[in-house]
């Protein structure tokens, strides 16, 4: 078997099979096969495709590149969620203790944030102490002991799909289903769950821009994990604006905060509960969606998702005075008021570019070895819709004398401001529910 005659068959539209896809992706880890050589294959599956078997065969693989960790100790059907990524998407540090709390246990691999998108395990280490590195024997401990664990991807687990986005990263592959897919997937299935609920973003501030491309990669994922015997939902939500009141690491965190005391943004507190209640069907908590929406809500208002948060910080050796110290959380030294030029009706909103402007703030990653400045990010002030006077605060800029200039000018052009009495209705928060 040779890796040019497999990139030649895929590059020609052929279908290969596991163990072609095993001899290329084996040989990358061991340095038989170059990376100019997979760059090549990677570029070829971008123009050709891949049909569903070959996917799965694929996840397959970069699944068992590492190991599967074993919760077969965890009673119960252990779930996760996983999202596309979005602009102030913080809806993992509710969700998790909330679930958890309602009886199902949480296994969590996140990863950090890239580009305009955040990541779960940056927002988690602006709680001071707060450890996503923990080995898998403390991941299976906690899962086992407080019903979750939220940690970052372990050497151990997939290192092939490491490697993989490595190359996708610098040679402009990174936006191709088949890709993302197995990605996503071969990380997921080696958690230890049984079941996945899927957040497939789509609009302005979403990698999928289209419905037809969300719910071409939502279908993908759901085969992908129904072919190995796993129970899966996907929902399409509206990634048209940001999420709630906050883009930013600490800034989020004190977001999740307030929904885990029973406040917090109305869609920020609706994508919690649909979620967890998806999670909690799966997890054979609820009877059904009605009833697990009813069992969500009811942890974020009595405490008890709140306290589950306490205990999962404490156990990944963070500070829980967190929750009853916001000041303990890291704070930028500067505010900004970036306001409206004119009177008018927000008609929209580039989400991508806001995400962008709290990276360039230091909120983010351009590239995967920036540092991230946990205490800045955007505070916002208007949704689509809402009508605002001249010099009403659009967005408050939380700074630190670092790429602010730059910042204002990609809120200034991501909120249009019409007024023309122009009317503007916000895309529905969910879309379709695609299930194995």
């Amino acid at each position: 078997m040779r890796a040019y005659d497999i990139i030649q068959k895929k590059r020609d539209g052929g279908v290969v099979d596991e163990d072609q896809l095993r001899f290329l992706i084996d040989g990358l880890l061991s340095g038989l096969v170059s990376d100019y050589q997979l760059t090549a294959f990677l570029m070829a599956v971008y123009f050709r495709g891949m049909n569903e078997g070959e996917v799965t065969a694929l996840t397959r693989v970069m699944l068992h590149s590492g190991i599967v960790v074993d919760l077969a100790g965890v009673r119960g059907i252990k779930v996760d969620k996983h999202s596309t990524g979005g602009v102030g998407d913080k809806i993992s540090l509710p969700l998790a203790p909330a679930v958890a709390a309602c009886g199902v246990p949480v296994p969590m691999i996140s990863g950090r944030g890239l580009g305009h998108t955040g990541g779960t395990l940056d927002k988690l280490e602006s709680i001071p102490g707060f450890r996503v590195d923990l080995p898998l024997p403390d991941y299976q401990r906690l899962v086992r002991e407080v019903g979750c664990c939220l940690i970052g991807q372990t050497k151990e687990v997939a290192p092939a799909d490491k490697r993989l986005y490595a190359l996708r990263d610098v040679t402009a592959t990174v936006d191709c289903i088949p890709l993302i897919a197995s990605s996503i997937m071969s990380k997921k299935l080696a958690e230890g769950i049984d079941a996945l609920v899927l957040d497939v973003k789509v609009g302005s501030g979403a990698f999928m821009k289209t419905t037809t491309s969300a719910r071409q990669l939502a279908q993908t994922m759901v085969a992908i994990g129904a072919g190995m015997g796993k129970r899966m939902v996907a929902r399409l939500t509206a990634m048209d604006e940001p999420i709630g009141r906050f883009v930013g690491n600490a800034l989020e965190v004190k977001e999740s905060l307030d929904v885990l005391e029973g406040k917090g943004p109305k869609d920020t507190v609706a994508l919690t509960v649909e979620l967890g209640a998806e999670m909690l069907v799966l997890g054979g908590v609820a009877k059904d969606i009605d009833d697990g929406r009813v069992r969500i809500a009811r942890c974020l208002q009595d405490g008890s998702a709140r306290e589950r948060f306490g205990r999962i910080i404490e156990a990944q050796h963070g500070d829980r005075r967190v929750l009853d110290d916001r000041s303990l959380l890291p704070a930028a030294p500067g505010r900004l008021d970036v306001k409206a030029a004119r009177k008018g009706r927000v008609v929209a909103v580039d989400s991508e570019g806001v995400g962008i402007a709290s990276m360039v703030l230091g909120g983010g990653r351009a590239r995967a070895e920036d540092r991230v400045d946990h205490r800045v990010g955007l505070e916002i002030h208007v949704r689509l819709g809402d009508v605002v006077e001249a010099g009403q605060p659009l967005v408050t800029l939380h700074h630190a004398d670092v790429g602010v200039d730059d910042a204002v000018a990609r809120i200034q052009r991501a909120y249009v401001v019409d007024d023309r009495g122009l009317s503007v209705t916000p895309a529905a928060l969910f879309g379709e529910r695609i299930a194995s």
